[in-house]
């Protein structure tokens, strides 16, 4: 199918994710026609990139999530690296991010500094555990399946608890994503058609 021809060509994705829930979500995207840029630190990239390496010593997760992207390496500790970053939001229609709860604050480009440089975007936030209590814990998908109880109804009947073989709820997570993001842009768009896109003000999807 021609690039260009997918439904979300011409859509452009500012991916500030590591491992796979926030890099999942973005392939999806990329893969329905989505531009995605995705801003990697200096200092040897998303660690995804060394995941199960093959014998030709690249790695099967990165061939996966990394398909249909282009990468810009960026530190956001940095105010040139800050900067550079703006620049590629301001053009961007829709910017996901997995980090723990309180980073990008840190950082300076939460979902409110984004709005300063791009009024109308779109800006994913996937977490582990939300905002309320137990934000702070890392969100590994090993940790939420074993909190949420998925491991107690997995594996052997006189067994204890068994983790699921693949990253399932990181899958789940970035998938949900995905809907959340589609279902904004749906907004965004009929705004636009009812003539009201100046009232548009962006839009947080945690």
């Amino acid at each position: 199918m021609d690039l260009a021809a997918k439904p979300l060509a011409g859509v452009k994705v500012l991916e500030l994710g590591t491992l796979i829930a926030g890099p999942f979500c973005t392939r999806i995207l990329a893969e329905f026609g989505a531009e995605v840029i995705k801003v990697e630190s200096p200092d040897g990239g998303d660690p995804l990139r060394q995941w199960r390496k093959l014998h030709a010593g690249t790695s099967l997760w990165w061939s996966v999530q990394a398909r249909n992207k282009r990468s810009f390496t960026a530190n956001l500790k940095d105010p040139d690296g800050l900067t550079a970053v703006r620049r590629l939001a301001a053009e961007a229609d829709i910017v996901v991010e997995n980090f723990r709860p309180g980073v990008m604050t840190k950082l300076g480009f939460n979902f409110e500094e984004a709005q300063k440089v791009n009024p109308g975007i779109i800006y994913c936030s996937i977490t582990g555990f939300g905002s309320g209590k137990g934000a702070t814990l890392a969100g590994y998908d090993l940790l939420v399946q074993a909190l949420g109880g998925l491991m107690s109804v997995t594996g052997p009947k006189d067994g204890g608890p068994t983790k699921v073989g693949v990253a399932l709820i990181d899958i789940m997570t970035g998938m949900n994503a995905v809907q959340g993001i589609l279902l904004a842009l749906k907004a965004r768009d009929d705004a636009k058609a009812s003539g009201d896109a100046g009232q548009w003000k962006g839009q947080l999807i945690h």
